[in-house]
Protein backbone atom coordinates (compact mmCIF):
# COMPACT_ATOMS: atom_id res chain seq x y z
CA UNK A 1 0.00 0.00 0.00
CA UNK A 2 0.92 3.48 -0.81
CA UNK A 3 0.17 5.52 2.11
CA UNK A 4 1.61 8.66 0.93
CA UNK A 5 -0.58 8.35 -2.82
CA UNK A 6 -2.98 7.69 -0.34
CA UNK A 7 -2.80 10.40 2.35
CA UNK A 8 -2.59 13.18 -0.88
CA UNK A 9 -5.91 11.32 -2.55
CA UNK A 10 -7.75 11.60 0.62
CA UNK A 11 -6.70 15.41 1.03
CA UNK A 12 -7.87 15.71 -2.35
CA UNK A 13 -11.25 14.25 -2.24
CA UNK A 14 -11.56 16.15 0.66
CA UNK A 15 -11.25 19.21 -1.25
CA UNK A 16 -13.57 18.08 -4.15
CA UNK A 17 -16.23 17.57 -1.47
CA UNK A 18 -15.70 21.41 -0.20
CA UNK A 19 -13.31 20.39 2.92
CA UNK A 20 -9.88 21.44 3.33
CA UNK A 21 -6.81 20.21 1.86
CA UNK A 22 -5.24 18.08 4.32
CA UNK A 23 -5.02 14.71 5.77
CA UNK A 24 -3.73 11.86 7.59
CA UNK A 25 -2.97 8.13 7.28
CA UNK A 26 -2.05 5.71 10.35
CA UNK A 27 0.28 2.63 9.45
CA UNK A 28 1.52 -0.10 11.43
CA UNK A 29 2.93 -3.33 10.10
CA UNK A 30 1.73 -2.18 6.02
CA UNK A 31 -1.91 -1.92 7.15
CA UNK A 32 -4.10 0.96 7.75
CA UNK A 33 -4.89 1.33 11.17
CA UNK A 34 -7.15 4.80 10.89
CA UNK A 35 -7.35 7.81 8.42
CA UNK A 36 -9.06 10.98 8.10
CA UNK A 37 -9.15 14.11 5.92
CA UNK A 38 -9.70 17.18 7.74
CA UNK A 39 -13.79 17.97 8.86
CA UNK A 40 -13.57 21.55 10.29
CA UNK A 41 -15.26 22.74 7.17
CA UNK A 42 -17.94 20.47 7.41
CA UNK A 43 -18.56 20.14 11.00
CA UNK A 44 -17.69 23.55 12.33
CA UNK A 45 -15.30 22.12 14.67
CA UNK A 46 -12.32 24.10 14.18
CA UNK A 47 -10.16 21.19 16.40
CA UNK A 48 -11.38 18.38 13.44
CA UNK A 49 -7.85 18.40 11.98
CA UNK A 50 -7.27 15.51 10.09
CA UNK A 51 -4.31 14.43 12.62
CA UNK A 52 -6.55 14.60 15.62
CA UNK A 53 -9.47 12.57 13.84
CA UNK A 54 -7.16 10.24 12.82
CA UNK A 55 -5.42 9.49 16.29
CA UNK A 56 -8.53 9.33 17.64
CA UNK A 57 -9.67 6.53 15.83
CA UNK A 58 -6.30 4.66 16.23
CA UNK A 59 -6.04 5.17 19.35
CA UNK A 60 -9.48 3.85 19.80
CA UNK A 61 -9.17 0.68 17.41
CA UNK A 62 -6.03 -0.13 19.18
CA UNK A 63 -6.93 0.68 22.39
CA UNK A 64 -4.44 2.80 23.64
CA UNK A 65 -2.83 6.34 23.78
CA UNK A 66 0.65 4.94 22.64
CA UNK A 67 1.05 5.00 19.09
CA UNK A 68 4.63 3.90 19.32
CA UNK A 69 4.60 1.18 16.79
CA UNK A 70 2.99 3.49 14.24
CA UNK A 71 3.95 5.36 11.53
CA UNK A 72 1.33 8.67 10.63
CA UNK A 73 1.33 10.18 7.01
CA UNK A 74 0.60 13.62 6.99
CA UNK A 75 -0.13 15.88 4.02
CA UNK A 76 1.61 19.44 5.63
CA UNK A 77 3.69 19.79 8.45
CA UNK A 78 1.57 20.14 11.45
CA UNK A 79 -0.09 23.20 13.13
CA UNK A 80 1.12 23.45 17.10
CA UNK A 81 -2.02 21.73 17.98
CA UNK A 82 -1.54 18.84 15.71
CA UNK A 83 1.89 18.44 16.98
CA UNK A 84 0.97 18.37 20.35
CA UNK A 85 -1.37 15.76 19.54
CA UNK A 86 1.40 13.81 17.57
CA UNK A 87 4.09 14.12 20.45
CA UNK A 88 1.42 12.64 22.94
CA UNK A 89 0.89 9.85 21.17
CA UNK A 90 4.18 9.25 20.22
CA UNK A 91 4.68 7.39 17.14
CA UNK A 92 7.40 5.89 15.36
CA UNK A 93 7.60 8.04 13.40
CA UNK A 94 5.65 11.36 11.05
CA UNK A 95 6.32 11.69 7.64
CA UNK A 96 4.62 14.90 6.42
CA UNK A 97 4.74 15.69 2.64
CA UNK A 98 5.06 18.92 2.12
CA UNK A 99 5.68 22.34 4.42
CA UNK A 100 3.48 25.38 5.15
CA UNK A 101 6.33 27.40 3.53
CA UNK A 102 5.68 25.20 0.56
CA UNK A 103 2.01 25.56 0.41
CA UNK A 104 1.27 29.12 1.55
CA UNK A 105 0.90 30.91 -1.22
CA UNK A 106 -1.81 28.45 -2.59
CA UNK A 107 -3.80 28.41 0.94
CA UNK A 108 -5.43 30.81 3.58
CA UNK A 109 -7.17 30.64 6.67
CA UNK A 110 -8.91 33.35 8.03
CA UNK A 111 -8.92 33.35 12.10
CA UNK A 112 -8.79 35.92 14.22
CA UNK A 113 -5.67 35.42 16.15
CA UNK A 114 -4.44 32.89 13.37
CA UNK A 115 -2.32 33.43 10.68
CA UNK A 116 -0.28 31.03 9.02
CA UNK A 117 2.86 33.13 8.82
CA UNK A 118 3.06 34.53 12.35
CA UNK A 119 1.32 31.28 14.05
CA UNK A 120 4.79 29.67 15.72
CA UNK A 121 6.24 33.01 16.76
CA UNK A 122 3.18 33.62 18.28
CA UNK A 123 3.86 30.48 20.11
CA UNK A 124 7.43 31.33 21.10
CA UNK A 125 5.88 34.35 23.16
CA UNK A 126 5.14 34.80 26.57
CA UNK A 127 1.79 34.78 27.09
CA UNK A 128 1.52 38.30 28.10
CA UNK A 129 2.56 39.19 24.77
CA UNK A 130 0.76 36.81 22.78
CA UNK A 131 -2.63 38.07 20.11
CA UNK A 132 -4.76 35.98 21.81
CA UNK A 133 -5.73 37.32 25.47
CA UNK A 134 -4.72 35.25 28.03
CA UNK A 135 -5.09 36.18 32.00
CA UNK A 136 -4.09 33.77 34.92
CA UNK A 137 -6.61 33.77 37.66
CA UNK A 138 -4.99 31.60 40.38
CA UNK A 139 -7.22 29.62 42.66
CA UNK A 140 -5.73 27.26 44.86
CA UNK A 141 -8.61 24.69 43.79
CA UNK A 142 -7.01 24.48 40.59
CA UNK A 143 -3.72 22.54 42.61
CA UNK A 144 -6.42 20.83 44.46
CA UNK A 145 -7.32 18.79 41.50
CA UNK A 146 -4.06 17.97 40.54
CA UNK A 147 -3.05 17.06 44.54
CA UNK A 148 -6.00 15.24 44.24
CA UNK A 149 -4.87 13.10 41.10
CA UNK A 150 -1.20 12.43 42.71
CA UNK A 151 -2.73 11.14 45.75
CA UNK A 152 -5.01 8.78 43.55
CA UNK A 153 -1.82 7.67 41.15
CA UNK A 154 1.55 7.81 43.99
CA UNK A 155 2.80 4.28 43.59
Amino acid sequence: MDFVQRTIDLAMQNVEEGGRPFATVIARNGEIIAESANQVAQTNDPTAHAEILAVRAACRKLGTEHLTDCDIYILASPCPMCLGSLYYCSPKRVIYLTTREDYAPFYKDDRKYFELETFYDEYAKPMGERRLPMIQQRHQGAIAVYQRWQALNAR
